[in-house]
């Protein structure tokens, strides 16, 4: 699978890119600094044992069949808008938590009511959006002797698209549950916060969701 991950040289999106490609996946990390992507990528490569390339959120979006999200999102908006027409006829993973530091602990629902609710109203029909990935350690991500040791929860409105990232985020290393449709994301997503104040009570090991009983 040609895989773009968009806003890549960040610790979530370089974790994921890291494990495709070790995965056998060819992976484009791409950045609104390309040269910084390029350089990252490089780092990235020596990690996986596998070629990463990296360039401009565009030219990652040009070389893949399917788009992650990965960037902050006080940049979630401007990113969409900007790269809304190359997005078009892809699937959009979406992994953005519409988190309002320094307040991270704490639920934000955003007016839209979900991140991914608002990237799929920017997108429009064209590019079907899940949202997923919201829960995993991009520490454990990075490190490929690591057993993951939690369960990812992944919506959309689109079926297919869902059944695609499911099978790509299961290459990562982790279980993927389909929790239904897209407006399923608002809970999701809200679920970050409360895992964000447990790690913090667990003083650096990162705490995760299991689904039992599947």
């Amino acid at each position: 699978m040609r895989i773009a991950v968009v806003g890549g040289t960040g610790k979530e999106g370089g974790g994921m890119a890291i494990r495709w490609a070790h995965a056998g996946h060819d992976v484009f990390v791409g950045s609104r600094d390309a040269e910084r992507a390029k350089t990252v990528a490089i780092e990235f490569s020596r990690e996986a044992g596998r070629t990463i390339r990296g360039g401009s959120n565009a030219q990652a979006i040009e070389a893949s069949e399917i788009v992650v999200l990965s960037v902050p999102y006080s940049a979630h908006t401007s990113t969409l808008q900007e790269l809304k027409t190359a997005l078009a006829g892809r699937v959009l993973i979406d992994i953005t938590v519409p988190l309002q530091p320094p307040k991270i602990t704490s639920v934000n629902l955003p007016a839209g009511q979900s991140a991914a609710l608002e990237a799929q109203a920017i997108l429009g029909a064209e590019t079907p959006v899940v949202a997923a990935m919201h829960h995993v350690s991009a520490v454990h991500l990075r490190d490929l002797s690591h057993d993951i040791d939690c369960d990812v929860l992944a919506c959309s409105d689109d079926k297919a698209a869902l059944e695609q990232a499911m099978a790509l985020i299961r290459d990562l290393g982790v279980r993927s549950f389909d929790v239904g449709p897209l407006r399923n994301a608002i809970a999701i997503e809200s679920l970050t916060p409360l895992l964000l104040h447990l790690n913090r009570q667990q003083k650096g090991r990162s705490v995760g969701i299991r689904i039992t009983g599947a």
